[in-house]
């Protein structure tokens, strides 16, 4: 096991390398980037002096190595428009992120993997034919229209929660503020884990090890939780990593609809103000958050079916 977590980590070495170098590419094929942090009224002296005082007068791979060497260290430089240092601006976001993806995640999972398990039970039942249907058309709902509707459920009709922030500023607990934002986030991720989760049990179902657990005698409660859940996991823990590039930028539209202080609306403000600084510390930071969900599900994999780590 700690082998091939080792050879994971050797992976994303190589990988950090790319993402340096995509990121430092994408500020520079928008154009000059000094023109893009000056305003216009900014004389040629004074942007041949920001173009030296942020070296930009440099060769091109001269730049980017020292890039390069910054970036492994958190030092992006300070932001244009704030004085701050980049990296500690997308620090301080990042917690608040964090609080949402996880909440956002953990409510999926609650909620999504009973109604799987239930309804790939209870196939073709009523129960079955109307998970099915909630799945399908929650799908469909756009994040941000649902937003707005909790808001005006919740919010507005029945002044049950807090619309927007975090509650820094009020008397209500930083728990309320969650909820909403976190219930629009993790609707469509229920949607696809119930129906991933329903089919995925349908297959196991039919394996020969499940029947042969029942025939053994034992109860139907231990077949579906020791032996079809383990294995019934698997896919579902491929597409619970990929969610996570899903909610990082799904929570680019919650946060600014709720005012929410994390790293998306951190990135939109940087974007439209050219700050540069502060938009390649979080592509930076979110790559990682990206590289590190990938290598907890390579380890969830090896868990689950430790054949996965035995051949790789």
């Amino acid at each position: 096991m700690l082998l091939y977590i080792f050879k994971r980590l050797l992976l994303m070495i190589p990988i950090l390398i790319g993402v340096t170098l995509i990121v430092f590419t994408l500020i520079r094929i928008k154009g000059d980037p000094v023109l893009q942090l000056v305003p216009d009224y900014y004389t040629n002296e004074q942007i041949e002096e920001v173009r030296r005082t942020y070296g930009f007068d440099r060769p091109v791979f001269v730049q980017y190595f020292d890039f390069l060497f910054r970036a492994v260290q958190g030092d992006f430089g300070q932001s244009f428009r704030n004085r701050q240092p980049a990296w500690d601006m997308v620090m301080q976001a990042l917690p608040y992120t964090a609080h949402l993806g996880i909440a956002s995640l953990v409510l999926a999972i609650v909620v999504a993997v009973p109604l799987g398990v239930v309804s790939a039970l209870k196939r073709n039942s009523p129960i079955d034919l109307f998970v099915t249907a909630i799945s399908v058309g929650g799908r469909a709902v756009p994040g941000f229209w649902l937003a707005i509707m909790l808001i005006l459920l919740f919010a507005v009709t029945f002044r049950m929660l807090p619309v927007s922030g975090t509650g820094a500023t009020t008397d209500q607990p930083y728990w309320k503020h969650l909820i909403l934002p976190a219930l629009t986030l993790s609707t469509g991720m229920v949607t696809t884990f119930t129906r991933l989760i329903r089919s995925s049990m349908l297959e196991v179902l039919k394996e020969d090890y499940v029947k042969t657990a029942r025939a053994k005698g034992l109860p139907e409660h231990v077949v579906i939780l020791n032996h079809a859940m383990r294995n019934a996991l698997i896919p579902v823990v491929t597409v619970l990593g990929l969610n996570v590039a899903w909610l990082l930028g799904g929570a680019v539209i919650i946060e600014q609809i709720f005012a929410w202080p994390g790293m998306g609306r951190l990135m939109v403000d940087a974007i439209f103000a050219r700050d540069n600084a502060v938009v390649q510390a979080g592509l930076f930071v979110t790559s990682l958050i990206v590289m590190a969900s990938n290598l907890i599900v390579d380890v969830l994999y090896s868990f689950l079916d430790p054949r996965i780590a035995t051949n790789s």
